[in-house]
């Protein structure tokens, strides 16, 4: 038998999550004495407080908010839901007659779709989701035309987890800003899903970038996961979900995760400092695979369509989709040459893997069963050689396979 594992393994799942920084891990070793509970007064517990509020000022600096505008969640999962929840549940306790509206998208992120969900089936909000362009972008225009006296937040995503589309979220901010200061209104609240966009996304003047909230986590930045962060502005209020010993400023009890918040802010420092260098070196090796899409067409005879707008994605992501084959096979082919990518089924399974964000995009579905997308995401560890071995191994499958189906 073949142990695949002998094999050089090479990594383009990035957007799935990324392997802890040893810097990151080095800080985070450090931490390993200090296991009192930080709402202690003893001296240890004053100690483990200490460490937490200054990855709270550092995290506030880098993105330039104040220390109480930032809170610690479990994930980006319960940031999303904290934001969303919260802010549901704030304007209900002061406007309980009214039903509340929320704009999202189609292609945002099931933390931020289910919980939307979740409260339209309760029957406790109203939801209008916005279908982005055929190539993944949001019309900020759309947004504005869907407002209502009854709209209290607005969330979409800053980049797409899926197809790296990158949103107009200064430009979305801008609208909101205006209806609400020629109607005199406090809502809606403008809350967005960076957890994509924090590697290489201007996130470093969080008041130009005009959000009220934001979530992200340390899972996608080369950090810890299991841990992830609300920025909420001062002057929004929201409402825990969960009661408990009041910790994060009465927001988000439980006993705070010293390691890893001090990980996530030394992940954060390190992905400031190299951003703008890494995305250059990323766009080019992302154009590159791009560049040769039509080679591998050229080679296999087969369809391959690039999903989500050539130029407005995150430098590391790439989502195709191969016409007559399927990307949970393609996948599972990679897989055994020891290249590592992720998919979606085609949009009209009935698989729960199925890609809502791809179905978005077309409009209608292929009736191509086999149809389905693939994402190749990159990171730090990327090299251009890494793409020439990815090129060669989907020529060599996609023949495989044309070859079997002509027998």
């Amino acid at each position: 038998m073949i142990n695949l594992f002998n094999k050089k393994r090479i990594y383009l799942d990035y957007a799935s999550s990324c392997p802890i920084d040893k810097r990151v891990s080095f800080v985070m070793r450090e931490t390993n004495s200090l296991y009192a509970n930080p709402n202690s007064i003893h001296t240890l517990g004053v100690r483990v407080r200490e460490k937490i509020e200054e990855s709270r000022e550092k995290i506030a600096r880098i993105i330039n908010a104040h220390s109480d505008e930032i809170f610690f969640t479990g994930s980006g999962t319960e940031s999303d839901a904290l934001a969303i929840l919260g802010t549901i549940e704030y304007f209900r306790s002061i406007n309980g007659n009214i039903i509340p509206h929320i704009i999202t998208s189609t292609i945002e992120h099931p933390a931020v779709l289910e919980n939307c969900k979740l409260l339209e089936e309760k029957k406790e909000v109203e939801v209008t989701y916005i279908n982005p362009d055929k190539d993944g972008i949001i019309n900020p225009k759309d947004i504005k035309d869907v407002i209502k006296d009854n709209t209290i937040l607005v969330s979409i995503m800053y980049a797409n987890n899926e197809i790296g589309t990158i949103q107009k979220i200064e430009e979305i901010a801008k609208e909101i800003r205006h209806y609400k200061k020629h109607n005199n209104k406090t809502f809606p609240i403008f809350h967005t899903d960076a957890c994509q966009a924090l590697n290489y996304l201007f996130i470093s003047n969080i008041e130009k970038l005009g959000v009220d909230m934001m979530s992200f986590n340390g899972a996608k930045i080369y950090g810890p996961k299991g841990i992830g962060v609300l920025y909420k502005k001062r002057n929004i209020n929201i409402s825990p979900i969960y009661k408990g010993g009041g910790q994060e400023m009465g927001l988000r009890s439980g006993t705070e995760n010293v390691s890893s918040i001090v990980g996530l802010a030394k992940a954060l420092e390190i992905t400031e400092l190299i951003k703008e260098k890494e995305s250059k070196r990323l766009i080019q090796i992302r154009n590159y695979f791009i560049n040769n899409i039509n080679y591998i067409r050229e080679k296999t005879g087969y369809k391959i369509i690039l999903n989500g707008d050539k130029d407005a994605r995150l430098p590391n992501n790439i989502n195709i989709s191969v016409l007559g084959i399927s990307s949970e096979l393609l996948v599972v082919e990679l897989d055994a040459m020891g290249i590592e990518v992720s998919e979606k089924s085609a949009c009209h399974s009935s698989d729960e893997n199925s890609s809502y964000v791809i179905k978005a995009i077309r409009k209608t579905c292929s009736k191509n069963k086999e149809e389905g997308s693939v994402r190749i995401s990159l990171g730090r560890g990327t090299k251009k050689m890494d793409i020439d071995y990815l090129i060669s191994s989907l020529i060599k499958i996609l023949n495989k396979y044309k070859n079997f189906k002509k027998s």
